[in-house]
């Protein structure tokens, strides 16, 4: 049930958006088994003014293609899971739309299964 955010600059075409989106989802599917449905998107674009980030932190070099992914899901998976999340997502976005790696950034949100509802209202997994 993950819920997933994504930041760019402004500029880009419909396609990356949706290469991006699509990266995303498929490492989800692939490595913390996230049914393929479950899938819950928004992709903004920001102008430079906008879209803060230091170009050097922690020795990354980032330049205006830089990409912030946002996933807010459900607590409980295991480091190893979350290492081989992040390398899968870093490899698709890679692969398509040609991401190098440097440029993304991914922040992981952890909430309880309460929080969420899915609709009517209702908290459908509060009393999972």
């Amino acid at each position: 049930m993950p819920f997933v955010r994504i930041f760019l600059r402004a500029g880009t075409s419909p396609e990356y958006r949706k290469a991006l989106g699509d990266g995303v989802h498929r490492a989800l599917v692939e490595t913390i088994a996230v049914p393929a449905n479950d899938h819950f998107q928004v992709i903004s674009e920001h102008s430079a003014s906008d879209l803060i980030y230091d170009p050097g932190y922690l020795g990354v070099h980032r330049s205006d293609r830089f990409v912030l992914v946002q996933i807010i899901l459900s607590i409980g998976r295991k480091p190893q899971q979350k290492r081989k999340l992040f390398k899968r997502i870093a490899e698709n976005l890679a692969e398509s739309p040609g991401l190098p790696a440097q440029e993304l950034m991914m922040v992981l949100v952890e909430t309880t299964w309460e929080n969420w509802s899915f609709g009517n209202g209702e908290a459908q997994y509060m009393d999972s």
